[in-house]
């Protein structure tokens, strides 16, 4: 039996200022940085063969300090764009409540949370490729990578640790967890909190704990 924890990286600053980030490279805040303090304490006396973030310095400095609160600083540590949030193509860097006093809430919650709709393309600075992707997108670039080098190593008995982000987490989840289309909709992962998979050599989940962060300050 293999074990598998995943992370969504603490609060970023534009997590605090109600921003769509997206591939954007923003870094932690304070608060962020606690909140993986305080989820690293819910992990610690687990010891971790490998680690996978993305390459984006919100999931990545999650991870550092995870690893340094469990006493692991030296772990192997794979970094991959497959792993990056959901890429929110023109809405990177926009206020969600002012586009839905723009656009209404209706359209907006169609572009955060549908699943197979991306939001609008259009070039800004933020995004001079044009990109966007629907968390149908995300997946198809997350769950290839993440059966091909994450799910082998659980399968064959490793304790891995994955952070990344709320949509790339969110699709490796709606695998894991055989959940339809609709249901994925209502799924939120939560900044800091691990959850925990028990997986048999044929991959099937024998267990899923999802955690909750322990009160600041506070000593597990």
């Amino acid at each position: 039996m293999g074990t598998l924890v995943l992370i969504r990286h603490g609060q970023s600053q534009w997590n605090l200022e109600n921003r769509f980030t997206g591939w954007v490279d923003i870094p932690l805040t304070d608060a962020g940085r606690e909140e993986a303090r305080r989820g690293a304490q819910v992990i610690r006396g687990m010891t971790f063969d490998r680690a996978f973030t993305s390459v984006l310095q919100r999931a990545q400095e999650t991870l550092t300090i995870v690893l340094k609160e469990i006493g692991q600083p030296q772990l192997a540590i794979e970094r991959d764009q497959a792993l990056n949030e959901r890429h929110y193509g023109a809405l990177q860097g926009l206020n969600k409540a002012e586009m839905a006093k723009q656009y209404g809430d209706e359209q907006v919650k169609i572009w955060r949370r549908s699943y197979d709709v991306p939001p609008p393309k259009d070039t800004t600075d933020w995004n001079p490729d044009g990109m966007s992707e629907s968390l149908k997108d995300t997946a198809a670039r997350t769950l290839p990578y993440f059966n091909a080098k994450i799910l082998p190593l659980v399968i064959a008995g490793k304790t891995i640790l994955v952070v990344a982000h709320g949509n790339s987490l969110r699709a490796i989840v709606m695998a894991l967890d055989q959940m339809t289309r609709e249901q994925v909709l209502e799924l939120n992962i939560a900044t800091g909190a691990p959850i925990i998979y028990e997986i048999d050599p044929h991959g099937a989940v024998l267990k899923k704990t999802v955690t909750e962060l322990p009160p600041p300050h506070a000593r597990i």
